[in-house]
C-alpha cells in the first residue's frame, strides 16, 4: 500500500481537486482507495456526495484503528472509499499536542489498511503543523501543487527548507505545475527557473480552467462532465506519471 499526500503550505493551488481527480484516476485503474479528507472543510467529501457522520469524532481519530474504519464511506465509483472530514478536525493539532511520539500516529493507523487498500490519499489542509509532521512520517510522496508564481514558489522553497531542517527524505517532494496560464510570461518564465533549479518536478501540468472550478457545481471529478478537456487530460496525464513514477 501506498500513501500519496496532496499537500501545499498555501491555500487555493488546486490540492483538493487534485486529490479528488487522482483517487477517481486510481480507482478507474482498478487500484483499492482510499481518500482520507484531513481538511475540515470537507471539499473532497463534498466532490464525492459523501456526508460526514452527524457525531463528533475528530477526538478519536488517532487513537483508535477502529474509528476510522467506522467512518469508512463507500463513493458511488468502484475501487473507491472516502473517510470524510468532520468540522471537529479543526483540533487535531491540539489533540497530537497531548500524543507521545504524535509525528508517528497517523503512519501507525494507515498500517492498518494494508490488507484493503492499495492506495490511501491524504487530503491536507494548508498549514505547517503537528499534523503536518505526521503526514510527513506517514507518506510516500508528497504530492505538492505549485502556481508558477513568485510568492508560491517562495512558499514551495519554504517546505523543502522545512524538511532539511528536520531531516525528512527530501525525495518525498513531488511538485508539480498548478493552475497554469501559458499566456502569461510570468508563469511562463517561473516554470522554466523552477523547472531547471529543480529537477523534481513532475512533467505533467494542470492547466487554470473553469472546467475544474465547475467540480463543486456538478459535484463530481472532471471526467464525469468534461471529458474531452484540456483539464481532464491534464488529471489523467498526472496520474500516469504518478502511478509509473512512484507507485
Amino acid at each position: 500500500m501506498k500513501v500519496i499526500a496532496c499537500y501545499s503550505m498555501k491555500g487555493g493551488v488546486g490540492k483538493t481537486a487534485t486529490a479528488v481527480n487522482l483517487a477517481y484516476f486510481a480507482a478507474k485503474a482498478g487500484k483499492r482507495t482510499l481518500l482520507i479528507d484531513l481538511d475540515p472543510q470537507g471539499a473532497s467529501s463534498f466532490y464525492f456526495r459523501v456526508k460526514p457522520s452527524s457525531k463528533k469524532w475528530g477526538e478519536r481519530f488517532f487513537k483508535a484503528y477502529k474509528s476510522l474504519v467506522k467512518n469508512i464511506k463507500a463513493s458511488d465509483f468502484e475501487n473507491l472509499d472516502v473517510i470524510p472530514a468532520h468540522l471537529s478536525f479543526r483540533n487535531f493539532d491540539s489533540m497530537l499536542s497531548d500524543l507521545k511520539k504524535r509525528e508517528n500516529r497517523l503512519k501507525r493507523l494507515l498500517k492498518g489498511f494494508r490488507k484493503e487498500y492499495d492506495l490511501v490519499i491524504l487530503d491536507c489542509p494548508p498549514s505547517i503543523s503537528f499534523l503536518s509532521e505526521s503526514i510527513f512520517t506517514a507518506s510516500d510522496v508528497v504530492l505538492v501543487p505549485v502556481i508558477p508564481t513568485t510568492l508560491s514558489e517562495r512558499t514551495f522553497d519554504q517546505l523543502v527548507r522545512f524538511f532539511q531542517e528536520n531531516k525528512y527524505p527530501l525525495k518525498k517532494i513531488v511538485p508539480f505545475f498548478s493552475m497554469v496560464q501559458a499566456q502569461k510570461s510570468l508563469h511562463k518564465s517561473t516554470m522554466e527557473a523552477m523547472s531547471t533549479r529543480r529537477k523534481v518536478f513532475l512533467k505533467a501540468t494542470v492547466p487554470y480552467s473553469s472546467d475544474i472550478e465547475k467540480m463543486g457545481q456538478h459535484k463530481a471529478p472532471v471526467d464525469l462532465f468534461a471529458r474531452s478537456t484540456t483539464a481532464n487530460d491534464s488529471y489523467r496525464k498526472l496520474w500516469d506519471e504518478i502511478s509509473r513514477k512512484h507507485l
